[in-house]
């Protein structure tokens, strides 16, 4: 098959399976280059962002995935690499060679988008974790980066933390409005207000 058919299909199958409401606030789908940050409780949440955004958008955007768990087995290879162009961070040698951000910068150039989990790992979906210093040095690198916020909701109902298989259930995205690392921001101040820009979408899916 196609592979850009191959790519359409998996879009459409994820958003039936994870039954997903998308909503914009003060903020719309566009091909500049931006930083989706979110809240991270499912394997399935790159999957179900990327394929929440119109055809275009997904085309230039690149999850960043753990790569001991988007290596194992041809099917997740084939996808991370093929269909979504991820960025797989090996979590051990990173530590020798490179950090990650030197990795994403270098991946992204001037042209594709990420979609980064800020937490470092799942949580159990209570809250929003404390967001890890990765997203503040990117941006103090790329100052220029627009940062989208992004809050999944029920996404550890669908594919639950042990589980293969996922169940289809009903999801919410939501996007909030842009922001951007401020001139001397310091790091605890700005990773804080990203943090909250994401608990503040979270009060208003549940509206």
């Amino acid at each position: 098959m196609d592979t850009n058919l191959t790519r359409n299909f998996l879009a459409l199958l994820a958003r039936l399976v994870s039954g997903a409401s998308v909503r914009w606030i003060d903020s719309q789908p566009d091909t500049c280059q931006r930083v989706y940050f979110a809240n991270h409780t499912s394997h399935l949440d790159a999957i179900v962002i990327w394929s929440s955004l119109p055809h275009d958008v997904r085309l230039i955007t690149r999850p960043v995935a753990a790569k001991d768990y988007w290596s194992k087995g041809p099917i997740r290879r084939y996808l991370a690499n093929k269909l979504f162009h991820a960025i797989l961070i090996d979590r051990e040698e990173i530590k020798v060679h490179q950090s990650p951000v030197d990795l994403m910068i270098r991946e992204i150039g001037h042209t594709y988008s990420l979609i980064v989990f800020p937490e470092g790992g799942r949580s159990d979906g209570r809250d929003v974790g404390e967001f890890k210093s990765g997203l503040f040095y990117l941006c103090k690198k790329r100052p220029d980066l627009e940062l989208i916020p992004v809050y999944l909701d029920n996404m550890n109902r669908i594919l639950p933390r042990g589980e293969v298989l996922p169940v289809p259930m009903l999801s919410c995205l939501t996007f909030g409005p842009p922001l951007w690392l401020e001139a001397g921001e310091p790091k605890a101040d700005f990773l804080a207000r990203a943090r909250e820009a994401v608990r503040r979408l979270k009060e208003v899916s549940s509206e």
